[in-house]
């Protein structure tokens, strides 16, 4: 009884000036501690527990609660008093027996007592128990912050490593199952779950591509539909949305959940999409736990991260085999086809709206080479004053974020467009420009600069083996035409030895008939006097023999070697026009011809050969339309196009009518025409016909310019 009446005096003799000094010690104290040391924290608890017994003369302890359970720093393994108990369980001050017990709370959360033993406090040292109380509040408030904080920068650090590595093994493996395998293993180390799993998309499917996990008896791999109503993996492809289960045996989960293993019971699932570029959905990813919310918000995220990584590594592992595709058909495919599956596969990598490849029709124009349905089909494109020309002279990609001023603005505003990503197509690296790959899309949103540099990274990729094909379709091309002008060398330089002889006997045959005409005609002159038609019928057989002996002169010349020399274009259709002598109901106009420069050839031939395409052209309109003959120059080239409006060429025949055993009377083509073409390549020009079988045709002639 007189250590409680000496407790009394002690607490009626409290000092609040002294308090007050306690107090602002404290808080200084409190403000320069290291929060990351535990032994700072109780430091401090020391000192507010020693403050109040000097103050008060009572003992003060300042007990931690966790998990339920009240302790004290250092390890004093002294059990808490009822009162301090109570306090702790109602969150409210509790006082009785001698004994006070007020909570310290931080945010309406207890997270501790502190207990003063003897007679109740006065009102003074009631407040400054409350103020002690407050400041233990504070400071185990701050050290679990700090204790928090520090796992959660460590929890960072360890899952930015793992997406570092998940980087580095999107590079190290060949095989995309390898990369989603680790990519899992990784995921199941930092959450805890029990397995995960990889689906992707394949159709209307998602199918099974990646597990990992421990403990997986019989796992059921099948394809599940993308269906939100069918799955929690197709309910988030579906919705293309994120989602974090605490317990699956809640509605709606519970009617979704399709187990991997229906041994193993879990609890808890995360799953995330696996969104591409463009928006594409490429599959989903999913974590599961046998204990229920086993997941936070955090692990949602990470996972989001892992996703990200094996969306990098989905569109890579398309992209190598796309190439790989392409690099096999560029030697056994013919350019178009090699161009449209270009096309195809931008479009299935990229999920644009639609794409287009335009290549060089001429030096100042871009032609449409292959497409989407949707892609703009123009005709010729100025490469002067347009977007596409630009990138085309200029040999560099751009994107355009705006389309109001482009050339395909009213195309842009019916299909949506939003954006174009436009890539020169290049004769190798740093080569010539032969044309513009196009992606237009209408999609735009968050992280559109990485899908920017991504569509431009791949579509570069794909530009480059289209220069490839169209390289390889050029030289193709060149080559077959040197083989073609080598062949009919080869073949002139056999026949003109053959007609050569030839000509020698048609000479010694057909030449002795004037000279026995004229000897009939001396010998026989009063007969002939007597008989006009006799007369009549040895002159006429001596003009025809004559005759053919300069067509034979004439046309088999053509098989002997010959100088090339320069010869006007104009003057050989005028030449060639008064030869055949075109009916009056046929209009022969003549365009820029006299315009061109002399190109390179030998008397006569191109005499002959607009000779054949003029007498064709009448043919085919009966003798009643148009023929139009145009000129133009292009770089080295003189391109020529006699075009009719007769019945037209249908397209299979547009290569056999070239053939020497082709004949048809009904597009009156025949000999000529074979004829035409062999002159041409002797000549080291090119022949071809455009016509949609009904409506004219077109022959377009290719001459090399005189000096080039």
């Amino acid at each position: 009884m007189g250590r409680d009446l000496h407790r009394a005096s002690q607490v009626s003799a409290f000092d609040p000036r002294k308090a007050l000094e306690v107090v602002e010690r404290l808080a200084g104290q409190m403000n320069h501690l290291d929060w990351e040391r535990p032994e700072q924290l109780e430091l401090l608890v020391r000192g507010i527990e020693q403050a109040g017994s000097d103050l008060l003369g009572l003992p003060v302890r300042v007990y931690f609660l966790s998990d339920g359970e009240l302790s004290v720093v250092g390890g004093d393994l002294r059990e808490p008093l009822r009162e301090t108990r109570e306090a702790a369980a109602s969150g409210g001050a509790r006082q009785s027996g001698g004994v006070t017990a007020l909570p310290l709370l931080v945010a309406s959360e207890t997270v501790g007592v502190l207990q003063a033993e003897g007679g109740p406090p006065g009102n003074d040292a009631h407040q400054f128990l409350k103020i002690l109380a407050s400041k233990a509040a504070l400071a185990v408030d701050r050290a679990r912050r700090t204790r928090a904080f520090r796992r959660d920068l460590e929890r960072k650090e360890d899952e930015l490593t793992r997406l570092r590595r998940c980087g580095l093994l999107i590079s190290s493996r060949l095989r995309l199952e390898e990369t989603l395998q680790s990519i899992l293993q990784m995921a199941l180390e930092v959450t805890g779950a029990r397995y995960g799993i990889f689906r992707l998309v394949e159709g209307p499917m998602l199918v099974t591509r990646a597990i990992a996990g421990e403990g997986l008896g019989r796992p059921l791999v099948d394809a599940l539909p993308i269906d939100p109503s069918g799955s929690v993996s197709g309910w988030v492809a579906s919705r293309r949305q994120a989602v974090c289960i605490a317990d699956i045996r809640e509605e709606p989960w519970r009617a979704l959940y399709y187990p991997l293993d229906q041994v193993l019971e879990m609890r808890s699932e995360v799953a995330v999409p696996l969104v591409g570029a463009g928006g594409r959905l490429e599959g989903v990813l999913n974590l599961e736990s046998p204990v229920v919310g086993r997941f936070s918000e955090q692990d949602r995220l990470l996972l989001q991260g892992l996703a990200t990584h094996a969306v990098i590594a989905i569109q890579q592992v398309r992209l190598l085999d796309a190439l790989q595709e392409v690099a096999g058909q560029l030697l056994s495919w013919p350019c178009g086809r090699v161009l449209e599956r270009l096309v195809e596969l931008a479009a299935e990598l990229l999920n644009p709206d639609d794409v287009a490849i335009w290549g060089a029709s001429d030096p100042e124009g871009l032609g449409f080479l292959a497409g989407t349905h949707g892609a703009p089909r123009l005709g010729n494109l100025s490469v002067q004053g347009t977007r596409l020309g630009a990138v085309f002279r200029e040999r560099l990609p751009i994107t355009l974020s705006d389309l109001s001023d482009f050339e395909w603005r009213r195309e842009a505003s019916e299909r949506g467009w939003r954006r174009a990503v436009l890539v020169p197509v290049l004769a190798g690296a740093g080569g010539d420009a032969l044309g513009v790959f196009c992606l237009f899309s209408s999609r735009e949103g968050p992280g559109e600069h990485d899908q920017e540099e991504w569509d431009a990274k791949v579509l570069s990729c794909l530009a480059h083996y289209a220069g490839l094909a169209l390289e390889n379709a050029a030289r193709s091309k060149e080559l077959a035409a040197i083989q073609e002008q080598r062949a009919v060398a080869e073949s002139f330089a056999a026949i003109g030895d053959l007609a050569a002889n030839l000509l020698h006997q048609l000479n010694n045959k057909v030449g002795i008939i004037p000279v026995r005409v004229q000897g009939i005609e001396a010998k026989c002159a009063h007969v002939l006097g007597e008989e006009p038609y006799l007369a009549r019928n040895l002159q006429e057989i001596q003009r025809s023999a004559q005759e053919a002996m300069e067509v034979v002169r004439n046309h088999l010349g053509l098989l002997k070697p010959v100088q090339s020399v320069p010869l006007s274009v104009s003057e050989s259709v005028t030449a060639a026009r008064e030869v055949l002598g075109l009916p009056e109901a046929i209009v022969l106009v003549l365009r820029d011809l006299d315009r061109l420069p002399p190109v390179v050839a030998w008397e006569r031939s191109l005499t002959l050969i607009f000779l054949n395409l003029l007498e064709n052209a009448a043919r085919a309109m009966q003798g009643r339309g148009t023929i139009t003959v145009t000129g133009r120059h292009r770089g080295k080239w003189i391109e020529v196009s006699v075009a009719d409006t007769g019945c037209g060429i249908p397209a299979e025949l547009h290569e056999r009518i070239f053939e020497l055993a082709f004949s048809r009377q009904d597009y009156k083509l025949g000999f000529g025409l074979w004829w035409v073409k062999t002159l041409m390549a002797r000549l080291g020009g090119t022949i071809s016909v455009e016509s949609d079988g009904r409506d004219g045709a077109t022959f377009r002639l290719r001459f090399p310019e005189a000096g080039a």
